[in-house]
């Protein structure tokens, strides 16, 4: 039996992919590459350069591959961007996912994790967030994955899907293999390091007036070792017959803007040059985690997601990319 992977070309994706592989899983992915890099994936997984919502060729692999089940990653990730283009998100968010999970009701895939986002909450008004604080999302990013939410729900209540939704929080660090490469990058911790050691590509901090300690905004980073882990066990509790759930991916711990660079400068034993630039639209003070249900739920608890392991990963997996010996 096969797994697809949408998205599996990508930062997350491919790390997945490359934990699917190492137990034994034959995988299939599918990306259209857009807004990644072509990565190098383990001997005998499949890619297909293709959107998650062509539902001609997805049905093809899913009958040649004898597709059982899905971790569905593929889609768009900047609020801002979102911001200033609802409609390209809406239609990579919404409506590809909307042909992708026609296409796997009709071959039969019954199974699917999908990777939701925190943005769901928009500005919640108790930190940590737990999973029943509402879906008020302040962005069209998050709109989109709240309408996916509300899509996979209307088709569990149908009984022909069942699914986890993975709310991420912030997703960083790097494996031995993977790193942030986003195109373009938009993603604090990789900017950071790149100001670290390219004074001329001095980090924009957006916003310094946020009502927190030091005025800059406050996330929750997760390594991505950890997030992958989530998404593998939430592949096995749908396998054993687990029910359709939301779950939240973070640590309970929030990080200012500043407490980041701050960890940077430490792992890199370099001063990170910044301006301050305005808030971003769409962006909340806060957004810090409840994980319990995580840890109830799939026996989940993030492991390697201290702030200066997470930088000290990235640092490394960048300056090793560029040929550079890493002296932290």
């Amino acid at each position: 039996m096969t797994v697809l992977v949408t998205g599996g070309a990508g930062f997350i994706g491919s790390a997945v992919v490359d934990e699917l592989a190492l137990r034994g899983e034959q995988v299939v992915v599918v990306d259209n590459l857009s807004r990644s890099v072509r990565p190098e994936l383990p001997e005998g997984v499949v890619l297909e350069t293709a959107d998650a919502g062509d539902r001609y060729l997805v049905g093809q692999l899913i009958e040649r591959w004898d597709v059982e089940s899905c971790i569905h990653l593929a889609g768009l990730i900047s609020v801002g961007e979102s911001v200033r283009d609802p409609a390209l998100y809406f239609d990579n968010n919404v409506a590809q996912t909307a042909r992708l999970l026609r296409t796997l009701n009709a071959a039969g895939v019954h199974k699917i994790v999908f990777s939701s986002s925190a943005a769901v909450y928009g500005a919640a008004k108790t930190v940590p967030i737990a999973e029943s604080a509402p879906m008020q999302p302040g962005s069209p990013y998050g709109r989109t994955k709240a309408i996916v939410e509300q899509m996979l729900n209307i088709y569990n209540q149908a009984g022909l899907l069942r699914s986890v939704s993975l709310r991420y929080f912030n997703a960083a660090g790097a494996t031995t293999r993977r790193q942030e490469q986003h195109k373009p990058e938009t993603h604090l911790i990789p900017l950071a390091v790149r100001a670290a050691f390219n004074p001329c590509q001095p980090l924009t901090v957006f916003g310094d007036d946020y009502p927190t300690p030091d005025g800059t905004a406050i996330r929750d980073y997760i390594h991505i070792s950890d997030l992958v882990d989530a998404h593998l066990l939430a592949l096995d509790y749908l396998r054993t017959g687990g029910n359709t759930t939301a779950i939240n991916l973070g640590t309970g711990t929030g990080n200012s803007v500043l407490e980041v660079v701050g960890a940077v400068e430490r792992e890199t034993g370099r001063h990170v040059p910044m301006h301050i630039g305005p808030r971003r639209p769409g962006d909340p003070p806060v957004l810090v985690a409840s994980p319990e249900k995580a840890t109830a739920i799939l026996g989940w608890s993030p492991k390697r997601s201290c702030l200066d392991k997470i930088v000290a990963s990235a640092a490394i997996s960048a300056l090793r990319s560029n040929g550079v010996p890493f002296q932290g």
